[in-house]
């Protein structure tokens, strides 16, 4: 079991810059791959960035050179820069932990942030 605690939502103004954490506790031993994702009203939830164990990192097209994932390992925390915000990145964005198996793969999810981009 993971636990997964976000931070660092809030109301941005277009253009602006705002900065995601994700705390990580439990078996975080057992994780492979973390990353972000975000809903908006009336849409599905979408990827936005992951970073594996090894530290590789893949983006969505809509925020490719705009959002940077990292991670700080001694802190067990991942984090999402946001720069350059437009209003359509306003969404709840969530943080997932993912440990793949020989079948299906496991996913662990936090409570969400609401991230706001108005002027």
């Amino acid at each position: 079991q993971v636990q997964l605690v976000e931070s660092g939502g809030g109301l941005v103004q277009p253009g602006g810059s705002l900065r995601l954490s994700c705390a990580a506790s439990g078996s975080i031993f057992s994780i492979h791959v973390m990353g972000w994702y975000r809903q908006a009203p009336g849409k599905e939830r979408e990827l936005v960035a992951t970073i594996t164990s090894h530290g590789t990192t893949n983006y969505a097209d809509a925020v490719k050179d705009r959002f940077t994932i990292s991670r700080d390992s001694a802190k067990n925390t991942v984090y999402l820069q946001m720069n350059s915000l437009k209003p359509e990145d306003t969404a709840v964005y969530y943080c997932n932990s993912r440990r793949y198996t020989n079948s299906a793969p496991i996913d662990y999810w936090g409570q969400g942030t609401q991230v706001t981009v108005s002027s």
